[in-house]
């Protein structure tokens, strides 16, 4: 079933991309209106618009077909999705990502996200950014834990997604990986993109996205397994960026059963060693430097134990 729908595009958003007004508009994900417009079911002044980028003028009339069904966003506050707050002002908010969270629903995770939690405690998010992901400016991987930035109004989701675009978002990782890299530090500049074998996976692929990742061994250990803990430092942010490049280089982190080996001495190892440890920018809104850190969680602490530092 569809429901014929009208906009007439108001003053406020004249300029706006397509895709971002029909959005906010309709409750549906960006992917599912990228879809509808590539597919020449949207059109504006009853011309066909095949163009997600194109800009709006006030006044414009904005038609479509809206489906009904699993694509409406029904976003629920749900107060047993926890997290610890890091940093909060009126504009934003850093969080501490617990690993076995979901960020925003998706394939596979309709409910229970980390989005249901923080409109439970932070009402208004849900009129923020994009209607499915509404706060959301980055996303951090299920096995990831660690800080994530979370927009609390509309000028500083725009801002954020402005300094993120332009690569004035400071995000630096721990990760510890299986061997040790054969330099003390190093980067990756590899373009990341679907894998043609795995359509769940990324690969590292000749017309992906460019992608940059710096790391630097930080420890060495050699018991029970010769490996690695580093910090990464990220020029741009593709999906499972950390984990494909370091696996590229032979260097997989522990605990990725996605990119890395199925077993080993740490194959029940219930997440990835990979934490989110610190942010840093120029606040948006204030212009005041912002830095945070995210505590390392006890898991990972408990796996730094198990580890004996090699002899230098």
């Amino acid at each position: 079933m569809t429901d014929r729908l009208e906009i007439e595009v108001p003053e406020v958003i004249g300029g706006q991309r397509l895709d971002r007004v029909v959005s906010l508009e309709t409750g549906l994900s960006r992917s599912v209106v990228a879809g509808l417009i590539d597919r020449g079911e949207v059109t504006v002044d009853g011309l066909v618009v095949g163009q997600r980028s194109f800009r709006l003028e006030p006044g414009q009339v904005i038609a479509l077909e809206v489906p009904d069904g699993p694509d409406a966003v029904q976003l629920t506050p749900d107060p047993s999705v926890t997290f610890d707050v890091l940093y909060a002002d009126d504009h934003l908010l850093v969080i501490d990502k617990p690993a076995d969270a979901v960020v925003h629903a998706g394939a596979g995770q309709p409910h229970v996200t980390l989005v249901n939690g923080l409109i439970h405690r932070f009402p208004e998010i849900a009129e923020v950014g994009q209607p499915d992901r509404p706060g959301i400016v980055h996303r951090l991987d299920r096995g990831t834990s660690g800080a994530l930035l979370v927009a609390r109004t509309q000028p500083a989701y725009e801002g954020l997604v402005d300094l993120l675009s332009r690569r004035e978002v400071e995000r630096v990782y721990w990760a510890l990986v299986r061997g040790v890299p054969g330099s003390g530090r190093g980067t990756v500049d590899a373009p990341i993109g679907r894998s043609s074998r795995r359509r769940t996976n990324m690969a590292i692929v000749a017309d992906g996205r460019q992608a940059v990742t710096h790391y630097e061994v930080k420890e060495r250990y050699d018991r029970p397994i010769d490996c690695a803990r580093l910090e990464c430092r990220l020029e741009t942010g593709r999906t499972h960026q950390i984990r494909v490049h370091l696996s590229s280089i032979g260097h997989p982190v522990l605990g990725d059963r996605r990119y890395g080996p199925p077993h080993g001495p740490f194959a029940a190892l219930d997440r990835m060693a990979l934490h989110a440890q610190a942010l840093g920018l120029v606040h948006p809104i204030t212009g005041e430097r912002l830095e945070v850190e995210a505590p390392l969680p006890e898991a990972l602490t408990d796996l730094l134990q198990q580890l004996s530092v090699a002899a230098r």
